[in-house]
């Protein structure tokens, strides 16, 4: 059972993802929170799988509590009402694990909470490539890449530049020529050399650390 936490500070909207979520069997809404520092507290009371979290709200904002919960190891999927690269970027660099907009499909909110129940990331394609494209703009020339890299292996390297362009583990392993499951592998083990929680970290430091550069066209494509 997935275990979610609801954090915004409207109570219909509260009512009606708890609606959504509640109809799925493997999903079950362990608590709310209307601001941030009700949410640090929930969250400390009962210990979700993954918390959506609004970002706008009174008080301590989503961004803030997201930073504090992924301090604590807790999994944020950040929703908002529009698609704005600051909060997006924001959110990444706060350790959130994905972002969705309010407006979201039905199938797609469930998608994003068994996504980051998984240990994925979420992010729209749409919204990867421009946040990418923000990243790298304001990496720092050459970056801390050298030293960290040294830790992995050389297909580790490859496999973390494809994730950073946004491929799934499928994708990686057809592009590779390798199995899903030696794809998987290999992305645990970057996670774990670099001290990094889940692809949106992974991402973020190949793009900070100079290691990826935009290229002006999408970066999926080979």
């Amino acid at each position: 059972m997935i275990r979610v936490a609801l954090v915004d500070d409207q109570a219909l909207v509260r009512a009606g993802f708890r609606l959504i979520l509640e109809a799925e069997p493997d999903v079950e809404v362990v608590g709310e929170a209307a601001d941030g520092v009700a949410a640090l507290e929930m969250a400390r009371r009962h210990r979700p799988d993954v918390v959506l979290m609004d970002i706008q709200m009174p008080g301590m904002d989503g961004l803030e509590a997201t930073r504090r919960l992924a301090a604590d190891g807790v999994t944020v999927v950040v929703l908002t009402t529009f698609e704005r690269d600051d909060y997006i970027l924001e959110a990444v660099r706060a350790g959130a694990s994905g972002f969705l907009v309010k407006n979201a499909p039905v199938d797609e909110l469930v998608s994003a909470v068994r996504v980051a129940a998984s240990g994925d990331a979420l992010l729209s394609p749409s919204v990867t490539r421009r946040v990418l494209a923000q990243l790298a703009a304001e990496a720092p020339p050459g970056g801390e890449a050298p030293d960290r890299l040294e830790q992995l292996t050389e297909r580790e390297v490859e496999v973390l530049n494809l994730v950073a362009g946004g491929l799934s583990n499928a994708e990686i392993a057809e592009r590779l020529i390798l199995g899903e499951a030696t794809v998987k592998t290999h992305v645990s083990h970057l996670l774990a050399k670099l001290h990094l929680r889940d692809r949106v970290q992974a991402v973020v430091f190949a793009y900070e650390s100079g290691l990826v550069r935009p290229t002006g066209r999408d970066p999926s494509r080979g």
